[in-house]
């Protein structure tokens, strides 16, 4: 029986198609695969790797910041960190004990690095570069590179500086100069695992670090130790809760020394940033725009009325009692009625107009962030009271920086100098990029109404309300203040005061302007009790210092000798009389002429020569200078002698030379 076809069957060349389409399809993914496997394998494992490398950055040495003579305040170090790969190590326990060597580790501790099963083991801790000498070029041993900030002075200026985290500069100089001193970071290709966690090894620099700019300080670090110590010890001694010390030359506005303490930390900052109440120590400057509108003058005479006067319904005292005086002895015995009587005289455009001039009420352009401007308001929004109080250093609230300027301006002629804190940026390689010169804000008053508003100055540390500030050495012009503390939640606080003074020496050529604030000092707390012996103590350890700052050779040829620390001749009516302590009001008075602690002896005194050989020079130079002899040849080496010599007898304002060693480069 004959079979018949299968209807289903393809035909014979329908069968030989899907054959032949599948013969090329499996041709194509065989030749895709070879290509893959043979042609572009290069391509792909490139691919593959550049998942496993990452592009980063190399750290640029961060550049130093130093003072006026070059001493560093703050660097960066080279610092390392070891990794170890145990697979990649040709002798295990040869490696073993040249990391105990050289990085310090246990023993036991270099063993289990060097050979344990890990991948890589990272070392704990940061190691100097003397490691690189010893294990850069060991097989199996990594070293990546760091820099760590130092700071050889400690706190001593930290508030200045400023700190660096996670290498950015943050407050002080280094924020405000972060451009120029972290430099530009270097580009390189390293090698990570599946983690993501960078390998050890396999670390390629594509472009090399630039190291940052250098910054130089007029700090000088001397005076800044100096201020430092005077002032823990006067916080020390009052108990006071902090204060501030500044100390600028006032031709150039330059800052010398800058401290501030609060709370027992030298990090603080408010001597820029803290505003406070001046009080007395503002009435120079109600004084000067009375002169120099021609409104008054410093023989005037004002009717004090016995030391009470109440203006606007509020009363104003006085420590003492009187019927009339001058201007001038309103202002050297610190008469908050005679000074507020003869602000009258100014309308409200011209005293503020005198204290915006003076610098109050808007930031002085320091080159550090988070300074504040202050408080002096516009004369549309003062009170009845407000001139009366504005007179006497109340309803202002002003800076520690913006008071040494003003007072810098009666010390330089008349001259509001903007503070210079940064003097030079150079190069990584010493080159000098710029140098900032002294700029003059303005000329606030004539300089002959500033000569004569710092000769009462002088008037009020020799027999006024500052005496505690004399030098037996050099006469010294300033005013001190005291003030109540006051708080926007709770108004003045009893019992809480802000004490201040500033002065400025030699009278006749100011060289340095020195401002002192406590705050909260228990006990005695008149400015002229417990800041101004923190002056003279500064001043005194800056003629004893050996920074150039101090022109010696001016000093000591400069001006009238003051006669006597304890002699002034301040009027009998103001002596030993009874302290008033008000219980209200913002008329905190000063402390009264005749309290001052200084001693001493008359001018027709013999003073016998201390032996002082082997001495050190700061102390043979403060002591000489506390006994109301002038120093010359302060520089140099280990005190030999005297000339006059030991047991002579000298007169106080004579001059005697320190015979000193030369230095040499073991001194």
């Amino acid at each position: 029986m004959k079979r018949r076809p299968n209807q289903s069957d393809p035909s014979p060349w329908r069968r030989r198609t899907l054959l032949g389409f599948w013969l090329a399809i499996s041709s194509l993914i065989c030749a895709r695969a070879i290509q893959i496997q043979g042609v572009q394998a290069s391509h792909w494992r490139e691919l593959a790797e550049n998942q496993h490398e990452r592009e980063g950055e190399v750290p640029a040495e961060r550049g130093w910041v130093m003072d006026s003579g070059g001493l560093p305040l703050a660097f960066s170090q080279e610092r390392f960190i070891v990794s170890v790969v145990p697979r990649e190590l040709r002798d295990p326990a040869k490696a073993a004990v040249l990391l105990t060597s050289s990085l310090g580790i246990s023993s036991s501790k270099a063993v289990e690095v060097a050979s344990n099963g890990k991948p890589w083991n990272v070392i704990p801790g940061r190691y100097p570069p003397t490691v690189r000498e010893a294990l850069g070029e060991v097989r199996g041993i990594h070293l990546k590179r760091e820099f760590q900030r130092y700071h050889p002075y400690g706190d001593l200026a930290r508030g200045v500086l400023g700190v660096v985290l996670d290498n950015e500069g943050t407050g002080g100089i280094e924020q405000a100069f972060e451009e120029i001193l972290r430099g530009i970071p270097g580009r390189e290709v390293v090698a990570r695992n599946n983690m993501g966690q960078t390998i050890p090894g396999n670390r390629y620099v594509l472009e090399p670090p630039k190291s940052g700019g250098n910054i130089v300080l007029t700090l000088d670090m001397d005076l800044q130790e100096i201020a430092r110590q005077a002032l823990e010890e006067s916080i020390l001694e009052t108990k006071a809760r902090g204060g501030d010390v500044l100390v600028t030359i006032p031709n150039t506005g330059e800052i010398l020394a800058l401290v501030s303490i609060r709370d027992g930390k030298t990090a603080s900052l408010s001597a820029i940033n803290t505003p406070y109440e001046p009080g007395s120590t503002f009435k120079p400057f109600t004084v000067s725009g009375l002169i120099e509108n021609d409104l008054a003058s410093l023989e005037d005479t004002v009717d004090v009325e016995n030391g009470t006067w109440t203006v606007a319904g509020r009363t104003l005292h006085d420590v003492h009692s009187e019927g009339r005086m001058s201007i001038a002895d309103a202002l050297r015995v610190s008469s908050n009625v005679g000074i507020a009587k003869a602000a009258s005289r100014m309308s409200a455009r011209i005293q503020y107009e005198t204290l915006r001039d003076f610098g109050f009420g808007t930031p002085t352009g320091i080159q550090i962030p988070g300074e504040v401007g202050g408080t002096l308001r516009k004369p549309e929004r003062w009170s009845s009271q407000s001139p009366a109080s504005l007179a006497i250093g109340y309803e202002v609230s002003v800076t520690p920086l913006q008071m040494a300027m003003a007072y810098g301006a009666l010390a330089n002629g008349g001259r509001l100098m903007q503070p210079l804190l940064v003097k030079e940026i150079r190069g990584s390689d010493g080159s000098l990029k710029e140098q900032f010169e002294p700029h003059m804000v303005r000329q606030v008053i004539p300089e002959e109404i500033a000569r004569r508003i710092g000769g009462v100055l002088v008037d009020v540390v020799e027999d006024g309300t500052g005496t505690s500030a004399q030098l037996g050495t050099f006469q010294v012009a300033g005013k001190s203040g005291t003030t109540r503390l006051y708080s926007p939640e709770g108004g003045y606080e009893s019992g809480a005061y802000w004490s201040s003074f500033v002065g400025f020496f030699p009278a006749e050529d100011p060289q340095l302007v020195v401002f002192v604030k406590l705050e909260r000092p228990e006990g005695a707390y008149y400015g002229g009790a417990v800041a101004a012996p923190v002056t003279r103590a500064t001043m005194q350890a800056a003629l004893a210092a050996s920074g150039k700052h101090i022109d010696r050779t001016r000093l000591v040829q400069s001006g009238k000798f003051a006669e006597s620390l304890a002699t002034s001749a301040p009027s009998a009516a103001f002596v030993n009389r009874e302290l008033d302590f008000p219980t209200e009001g913002l008329d905190e008075p000063e402390m009264p002429v005749g309290m001052g602690l200084a001693s001493g002896g008359t001018a027709s005194e013999r003073i016998s020569v201390p032996p002082l050989a082997g001495v050190p020079l700061r102390i043979a130079v403060r002591r000489l200078h506390g006994m109301g002899l002038r120093v010359s040849n302060t520089h140099g080496g280990a005190i030999l002698g005297t000339e006059p010599g030991p047991g002579m007898q000298m007169v106080r304002g004579d001059t005697i030379a320190l015979i000193v060693r030369p230095r040499t480069n073991r001194d």
